[in-house]
Parts: C-alpha cells; sequence; structure tokens
C-alpha cells in the first residue's frame, strides 16, 4: 500500500481544458524531508573529512594564522620563508586585495605544514608499543622512554577534541613480523599438545617451511602490506566470513543480553520503543562524528573503522561469496512479530519520532489481528540456511515483484525488531531460565531473527532485550560499546506506570505490512525451516553465573583477571576431556588502522605445567602458585604480543591465502590451518566507556553474551567479568558430541575457580604480609 501511495502522489495529464496537475502534499514532503536529510549528511560528512583531515590541528587555527600573516605583512615584517612576498610576485597585480590574497595563501601553506607535522607526529609516536610491555604491579617504576612518550601524546592527543574517525590517518598500519619469529612462536605454543615424536616431525616441517616456500609467500605479504591499509583485514572478512557457506545462524552470529538484574519496565511496547530511540541516537552520533573514540587508558586511540557499518548493513548471499552491502541513510526499521513483517517510519515531520511516538506505533502492531501469509512465519529460516542454498532461491524467487521489494525493504532499514511473545526470564534459583534466555538470542526458534541483519533486537513480553548480531560487519567490543551506550540511559527513560516518558506530539504513521508472494518458494522456505531446526536442536547453551568472587580477590593475587580465567579454563578443560587442546582467545588489533583480531594461545608450555601441578598431589601449594604466576606471565606477553601486530594466526592464515593464490602446496600451512579449535574463548568487553556509572547504578550491568562452538567436538566458552565478585560465563556445545557436556564443563569450571582460590589464600595464609606501623609507616 505504502508503495503504490507514493506512485500516485504526483501525476501529470493534458486534458482540453489545459494541463491537469495532482499531487499528495504528505508524500511530496517526505520527498522533501528525505532531501534535506541527505544533503545535510553530506554537508556534515564534507565538514567532518576536513575536521579529521588535519586533526590534531583545529581548523579555527587556520583565521589566527591567517590574521598574523596580514598582520606581518602589513606592519612590515616578512613572514616566514618571505613567503608572502614570493607568493605575491605569482598573482596579477600588488593591489591591497591580492595582497591580503597572498598573506591568506602563505597562512594556508603554514597552517597544513603545521597540521600534517602534528598529524605524522602523532602517527610515529602511536607506533611505539613499548608501554604495553610496562609492569603495572603495584610499587613498579615506568621507564623514562615511556614516561616521555605519555606526556608528548597526551598533549597531541587532548590538543583538541576529536570525533570518531579523527584518529583514522594517525593510526599506524598492522606491522608484519618475519617468518622466523612467527615459526618461532608457533612452536613454543604447540609443544604442550605434541608428544616428542609429532613434535619433532612440526620443528622439520615449519624449518623446511622457513627456508623455501615461506620466503617467497612473505614477499608478496610485505608489498601486501606496504600498498594496503591492512595486509589481513580485507582477506579475513573475505575468506573467513564472506566464502563461508555455512549457515550464520550458531555458527557465525554472536549475541548479547539485558541488564538481568534491573526491571526497568514489564510493557514491551514501551521498552522496545525507548530502545529504539537510543539506537537511532547512537546511529545520529556516529553519522555525525560526535562519538568519542575509545581511547585506552584515555589517549591511546583504538581504531573506528568498524562503526560505519553498525546500522542500514545487511549480508547479502551468492553463490560462492556473499557480499555486505551498507545503505547510506534509512529511514525506516523493520518490525518481525508473530511471523508478520512491518516497515516502521522513524522520521516524521522533519525529525526522528521520540520514544513515546515510537510506543504508539509498536503498540499498533501487538494489538493488531494480522496474520501471515502462507510461508511467511517461517520465512527468516531462509537467512539460516546454507548460504548457497538461500542465494540461488534469493536469486531465484527474490528478484523482482513484490518479493524484490519487501526484501530490500529488510536489507535497508536501519536494524530489525523482533518482538517475541513469549517473556524473557532470569532466576538465580533457576538457571535453566538463563540458559533459556541465552537460546532465545542465539538462534530464537530459527525463524524469528533475520540473521542477514547487522543485529537484531530481540525484545520478550516481560520487556527484557537482547540482541542477535552478524559477525561480518564487526566484532563484539563495537556491539558491546552500543550496548553500554543504551543501558546507560535506559534507566531513566520510563515513568512510573513503566511507559516512556512524554506526551505524542502527534499521530505517528502507522506501520505498514510487507507484501511477499511466497507460494513459488514454500518447498525452499520448508526445507531451510528443517534445517534450522535440526542446527539449533543440536547446540546446548549453558550460562553460568559466577557469584563466589571475581576481579577483586583476583586484583589481590596481583594477576591480570583475564589470565587468571585463562588458567581456569585450562584447568577445567583438562578435567573435563583428560588432555590439552589447541585454545582459541580472540584479542583485539585496533592499536592499528583498520584492525580486527588476533588469536592469543592460552594453552602454553607454562600453563600445562601448572594444570599437571594441580592434579599432583605431591606438588605444594608454593610450587603451585609460583607456576600459575609464571603462566599468567607468559599469558599476559602473549596477549600483548598479539595486541601489538606480533601474533602467529594472522600471519599464518595470510601465508596461507597467498599460498592458494599462488596454487603452491605447503604441508606445514595445510597441516597448522587444519587443526581444530577444541576451546574457543573470548571475554566481553565491558567498561569501554564512563557511560554506566556502577557505582550508582550496580545493577546496570549485562549479562554479557556468547555464540556456538567452533568444533563440533569442542566448546565456546564466553565470559565476562561483570564486578568485583561476578563473572558470567557463556558454555556452548554440541549435543551430538559424546565428549562433550556444557553442564559437567560449568562444574569443572565453578571448580577450577574454587581450587585456585583456595590455592592463593592459602599462599596468602602461609606468605602474610609484613604489617605496618602504626607511627611511622615501617614494616613493623
Amino acid at each position: 500500500m505504502a508503495e503504490a501511495h507514493a506512485a500516485v502522489a504526483f501525476s501529470f495529464a493534458i486534458t482540453h481544458e489545459g494541463f491537469d496537475i495532482n499531487y499528495d502534499h504528505e508524500v511530496l514532503n517526505l520527498v522533501w524531508n528525505s532531501g534535506v536529510r541527505s544533503w545535510k549528511k553530506r554537508l556534515a560528512r564534507a565538514r567532518n573529512g576536513v575536521r579529521n583531515g588535519v586533526y590534531p590541528a583545529h581548523i579555527q587555527s587556520l583565521w589566527l594564522i591567517s590574521a598574523i600573516a596580514l598582520g606581518l605583512h602589513f606592519a612590515g615584517y616578512q613572514a616566514p620563508f618571505n613567503l608572502t612576498n614570493r607568493i605575491l610576485v605569482h598573482l596579477p597585480s600588488n593591489t591591497i586585495n591580492w595582497q591580503v590574497t597572498a598573506c591568506f595563501l602563505a597562512a594556508l601553506v603554514v597552517w597544513l605544514s603545521i597540521c600534517f607535522t602534528m598529524r605524522y607526529t602523532l602517527k610515529l609516536l602511536l607506533m611505539y608499543k613499548g608501554w604495553m610491555y610496562e609492569s603495572r604491579a603495584p610499587g613498579s617504576r615506568v621507564s623514562l622512554p615511556t614516561m616521555l612518550w605519555v606526556a608528548v601524546v597526551r598533549v597531541l592527543s587532548s590538543w583538541n577534541k576529536p570525533g570518531l574517525y579523527s584518529f583514522q590517518g594517525s593510526l599506524p598500519r598492522l606491522p608484519l613480523p618475519s617468518v622466523k619469529d612467527t615459526m618461532t612462536r608457533y612452536l613454543r605454543s604447540v609443544r604442550p599438545l605434541l608428544d616428542d615424536e609429532n613434535y619433532t616431525r612440526m620443528e622439520r616441517l615449519a624449518k623446511e617451511f622457513e627456508q623455501t616456500i615461506g620466503k617467497k609467500l612473505q614477499w608478496y605479504l610485505i608489498l601486501k602490506s606496504w600498498w594496503s591499509t591492512n595486509y589481513v583485514s580485507d582477506w579475513w572478512e573475505e575468506y573467513v566470513y564472506l566464502r563461508g557457506r555455512s549457515p550464520l545462524c550458531v555458527n557465525s552470529n554472536f549475541y548479547g543480553t539485558d541488564a538481568i538484574f534491573m526491571n526497568l519496565t514489564d510493557k514491551q511496547a514501551a521498552r522496545a520503543a525507548n530502545v529504539i530511540s537510543l539506537l537511532l541516537n547512537f546511529r545520529r552520533l556516529i553519522e555525525h562524528q560526535e562519538l568519542q573514540p575509545i581511547m585506552v587508558q584515555g589517549m591511546i586511540p583504538l581504531c573506528s573503522w568498524q562503526y560505519e557499518r553498525t546500522f542500514n548493513t545487511a549480508r547479502v548471499p551468492g553463490l560462492e561469496t556473499d557480499r555486505i552491502i551498507h545503505y547510506r541513510d534509512s529511514n525506516h526499521i523493520v518490525v518481525l512479530h508473530k511471523g508478520c513483517y512491518y516497515k516502521m517510519l522513524i522520521y516524521y515531520k522533519g525529525r526522528i519520532l521520540r520514544p513515546c511516538e515510537l510506543q504508539v506505533q509498536i503498540e499498533e502492531i501487538l494489538k493488531g489481528k494480522a496474520t501471515p501469509v502462507e510461508g511467511e512465519e517461517h520465512l527468516a529460516a531462509l537467512t539460516a540456511w546454507n548460504r548457497s542454498k538461500w542465494a540461488e532461491a534469493r536469486n531465484t524467487f527474490f528478484s523482482w515483484g513484490v518479493n524484490q521489494t519487501s526484501l530490500r525493504t529488510i536489507e535497508s532499514a536501519a536494524f530489525v525488531l523482533s518482538l517475541d511473545d513469549e517473556p524473557f526470564e532470569f532466576d538465580l534459583a533457576r538457571p535453566e531460565l538463563l540458559d533459556n534466555f541465552g537460546k532465545k538470542l542465539l538462534h530464537g526458534n530459527g525463524y524469528n531473527r533475520w540473521f542477514d541483519k547487522c543485529f537484531t533486537v530481540c525484545v520478550g513480553t516481560n520487556g527484557r532485550v537482547g540482541f542477535n548480531a552478524e559477525h561480518t560487519w564487526a566484532d563484539a567490543p563495537v556491539l558491546g560499546h552500543l550496548w553500554e551506550y543504551i543501558f546507560g540511559d535506559d534507566i531513566y527513560g520510563y515513568d512510573e506506570t513503566g511507559n516512556t516518558k512524554g506526551t505524542p506530539a502527534f499521530q505517528p504513521p502507522t506501520p505498514t505490512r510487507l507484501t511477499w508472494d511466497l507460494k513459488p518458494c514454500l518447498a525452499q522456505i520448508e526445507e531451510a525451516t528443517i534445517d534450522v531446526t535440526k542446527l539449533i536442536n543440536e547446540v546446548n547453551l549453558r550460562i553460568l553465573v559466577h557469584q563466589d568472587y571475581g576481579k577483586g580477590f583476583m586484583k589481590k593475587c596481583r594477576i591480570s583477571p583475564d589470565a587468571y580465567i585463562q588458567m581456569a579454563l585450562q584447568l577445567a578443560y583438562y578435567r573435563d576431556a583428560g588432555r590439552f587442546s589447541l585454545t582459541y582467545e580472540a584479542s583485539m588489533t585496533r592499536l592499528f588502522r583498520e584492525g580486527r583480531t588476533e588469536t592469543v594461545r592460552p594453552c602454553t608450555i607454562e600453563s600445562s605445567a601448572w594444570v599437571k601441578a594441580m592434579q599432583n598431589p605431591n606438588t605444594t601449594n608454593d610450587e603451585r602458585v609460583k607456576m600459575m604466576q609464571a603462566a599468567c606471565d607468559r599469558h599476559q606477553l602473549g596477549y600483548q604480543d598479539a595486541m601489538c601486530g606480533r601474533g602467529i594466526d594472522r600471519h599464518l592464515f595470510c601465508l596461507y591465502v597467498v599460498s592458494k593464490y599462488l596454487e603452491v602446496d605447503s604441508p606445514f600451512l595445510n597441516e597448522v590451518l587444519s587443526e581444530p579449535w577444541r576451546l574457543s574463548t573470548s571475554q566481553t568487553p565491558h567498561g569501554q566507556t564512563p557511560k554506566m556509572d556502577l557505582k550508582k547504578h550496580p545493577n546496570c550491568i549485562s549479562a554479557g553474551g556468547g555464540f556456538g562452538p567452533v568444533a563440533d567436538d569442542g566448546y565456546g566458552v564466553s565470559y565476562i567479568i561483570a564486578g568485583e565478585n561476578l563473572i558470567f560465563f557463556h558454555i556452548s556445545a554440541k549435543t551430538t558430541c559424546q565428549q562433550t557436556d556444557v553442564h559437567r564443563f560449568a562444574q569443572n569450571i565453578s571448580q577450577a575457580l574454587s581450587d585456585i582460590r583456595s590455592m592463593f589464600e592459602q599462599h596468602m595464609k602461609d606468605h602474610p604480609k609484613p604489617a605496618k606501623s602504626l607511627t611511622n609507616g615501617k614494616s613493623t
């Protein structure tokens, strides 16, 4: 109906009486406002492009330098290098106007020189990574080079308030490690996983690769690292994500949960409306580049490249490879409720709708009696299907007519909202409720999430929310940042009745049903539904809420909380499987331009030695503590190396891609890239911004999120260190594997954390700190 209404918004006819022009004021007004909004965004992008190009200098400083140049010239003084007079001789005459022009051009040259000097100075400074390796232990001293570096970086990075992309031109490129260094690190990482015979064989393969084909492949990577902005990211997106043919559901998409200890409102429409409004505010901050970039320790910027595709983005299936489509603008979202799809406008009368107006629209959908047409209820199962099969169905049945129009409406929407017809529940006394909450967000029923979309916001009937996100366009920290922004302001969005605050200024436009003709593809929809149902039935999820202690106790042990938890996972896995396994932990490389992730390998020689000591009753407690501290130090070094571009796996991956392009077979790379990650882990970032005040609102924290298992016989573990005494673990595994069990592994994690705590408590008891004198502060 909306498309038909737009089609007749303007008509022109010639009659016997002259010209006959008919037009619809309302629709033409929508067209006008859309154009105005588009031009405003273009001007804003142009302005921000100039601001980012000269950062960290100010644009306004050009006028100051111009004033100085004019003052010097007309006072009889020469500008630096006599620039004004040198420029003046090339101008048509020596009149006042041309002298002013020469002064301005001279000022522009000086200003640009200062801008680029400051910019490249900052870029050179950001190449220094020595600060990453400085000890953070209490009482440790920072080296003099790092202290000087901090002082200069702090001055440059605080000289001007940055926009979201202001630091992009100053971020260094990801460095390319040498083949020799990568081989050394790789062999060390697999030593605890191989017996002597297999390790000797792997040493031989690595040495042979390094001395032969590795040199040739490395030269191609060197050329790519010089030519491209990031030698990994484009290939990583293409070959790890877009060329994958497995369903996105469970295998790729991840989820995030609500702040489960808070009940802001039990009204589904109100919560959905307020979350939509906050998401649109976040989108506006990205579009206007007013969102502050994430700064490590308040001065070291992280790459913001991934934020560009947060909204208005979809992954479109292809027969061999998918593609990411990002729309510059979108004035609507798509709402999915009881199998029906609705287009809901978010702009009206020249502005974004307020939460109270959005609530009116959502209530109209919830109160409606619409029923899905044949095939519509299970339509989204196609997005959870094999990518090649979905691409074939899309090309055959969704390339014209109403199906093409409606599909484009979904793919061009800002995001998708799913109004579920069941509650999202949580109760500490009933852990299965939180497990079900996570399952609903990870995969739902297989056809109430549009898995191709950048993200789907899911709202339960009791007002709790979560999201399911497509992984190709960005990594979890970007969604974590967005989710923190929402929770920080969502607290204040409701009145005493649980509704959104405020009164609608007008009757907002009614959401319109998307129309479909699905009879020709009912067989494909049914097959996709069967496949996705089988897929989700093969996955089990357990969310462990660990409240015995958190990072507060870990800090008392003078150990990094992340390293502490990774050691607990190593111990838990060894007890669960009876062996060590290749372990994946995701770290970021966003200290570099267009950086995404790198792999940390927590299973090390030191960690395996400590795990064996924990299983050996003849090992003393002091020996176990010492061995764990060594294992944590090694883990921290591996994490630091990964963040600084000295990782193992992305380099090996790119070498493998080059070998495939050259059609050169490498036994070493084939074996390395085929090794299964039976324990895949990731820490959900928390506290990236000061948006959430946990001292004021201690319960305003998400339970984190999770993902499906990477290996059929392995575990996927995501965790969030939510507070001083709270940790959430999201554990997934395949039900078809007899060797894995999420409930058993959760018990092993709890036991491992308990045993480590007992170990350190005994150590502190055996080695108490010397007491401080109350009179002179010295040890007594």
